[in-house]
């Protein structure tokens, strides 16, 4: 067996990750492709458009998933998502805190990130408030609260959570043939869905809907195969290289904000590294950013007034607090978790969805401005 360079190999998984998230900033920066402003655009103008590129990129994440999964090239039953506890109470406050925080906030994790590299001020305040608030629901005061109330009410399942690994015994169907066969149906309804109208047929949507999916894809490719270790030569054992998690990943923007900030201000410690959520971090602000200069729509903006400041932070809190719970955001699970077809990640959609509309409500009441504007 040829020995495996691992240090080598790393930078491949970062770079490839940074490349393919410098792409997904600019195509978020330049389309608009926003799950926030999807719920806002219905809310308030009765479109349904960026909801349709949202459920486009999730179909197309979906089949993908599948495609690879059925191939071979990733292993699904080693996801971070398909444990086999389903904390669905943690699933269901976790997306309705995070759903009512973003809309608070201007947006989510990923929208965040496109925001700064516009020359959004408010955006860094989320960044560094969300990111403080992510950290100490892992990993302080806020987790012990977590850990003792919401993650104590779970079903323990016999297989892991998602559809395939549950169903198989049932219908008595290989696990591999019928998650290819849930994939495509509940793919192509996700994607039948969105080109349901026609006026939604647009170059923007079309591209900007099918291009994050694959964005989803490549990550899950890039962490589960390109960064596949099956026997570390230092632990002789099978790793994921650079994972916060230590298994396979996809993207998520909450808890990656923590280990930023967490790597930025332990810089010196040399256990603190770069991993595959932190480049995508720095490789979504830098996509927008090039975009945004390139095309003359950078321009900096600081907060309105008070409560436009009260507002964000709050909002930012909440998305902490809220994603880490429900083990990832609007990308992380409305994505990323949704694509492995776990029933927390399909529980954790309707949640954000609900939790922004909620807020979009309050903001109505108290004649608050569109918060994507």
């Amino acid at each position: 067996m040829d020995a495996v360079d691992i240090s080598s190999l790393s930078k491949s998984v970062l770079f490839a990750t940074f490349a393919v998230t410098f792409l997904l900033g600019a195509v978020m920066q330049k389309t608009g492709f926003c799950s926030m402003g999807a719920v806002s655009d219905i809310f308030i103008m009765s479109s349904w458009g960026r909801l349709k590129q949202w459920f486009l990129a999730i179909g197309v994440a979906i089949i993908g998933f599948a495609l690879m999964s059925y191939l071979g090239l990733i292993d699904p039953l080693k996801s971070f998502y398909t444990s086999n506890r389903f904390l669905w109470l943690s699933s269901i406050v976790g997306s309705t805190l995070f759903g009512f925080g973003m809309v608070l906030s201007s947006g989510c994790g990923s929208k965040t990130l496109v925001r700064i590299g516009g020359g959004n001020l408010k955006s860094i305040i989320v960044f560094i408030v969300l990111g403080l608030s992510a950290y100490m629901t892992m990993k302080g005061f806020l987790g012990v609260i977590r850990v003792n109330t919401l993650d104590s009410v779970f079903i323990a399942l016999n297989t892991s959570q998602d559809l395939p690994s549950i169903l198989a015994p049932i219908t008595g169907i290989a696990r591999n043939n019928l998650h290819l066969a849930l994939g495509l149906v509940v793919g192509f309804a996700f994607i039948a869905y969105a080109l349901a109208n026609k006026a939604f047929w647009t170059a923007e949507n079309l591209f900007a809907g099918t291009f994050v999916g694959l964005a989803i894809c490549a990550v899950w490719w890039i962490s589960g195969n390109l960064g596949f270790v099956s026997e570390d030569p230092n632990t002789l054992e099978e790793v994921f290289l650079v994972t916060n998690s230590g298994r396979m990943e996809s993207l998520s923007f909450v808890a990656p904000y923590a280990f930023s900030l967490e790597w930025l201000m332990l810089y010196s410690d040399t256990s603190k590294v770069i991993t595959v959520g932190i480049a995508a971090v720095i490789g979504m602000i830098s996509g927008s950013a090039c975009i945004s200069i390139l095309t003359k729509s950078f321009r900096w903006e600081s907060f309105r007034d008070t409560e436009d400041t009260a507002n964000h932070l709050i909002g930012a809190t909440l998305m902490g607090f809220g994603g880490v719970t429900a083990l990832g955001c609007t990308v992380g699970q409305g994505l990323s978790g949704i694509s492995t077809l776990a029933i927390g990640s399909l529980l954790a959609l309707p949640g954000f969805i609900f939790g922004a509309y909620l807020a979009l409500l309050y903001l109505e009441t108290r004649n608050a401005p569109n918060p994507c504007s």
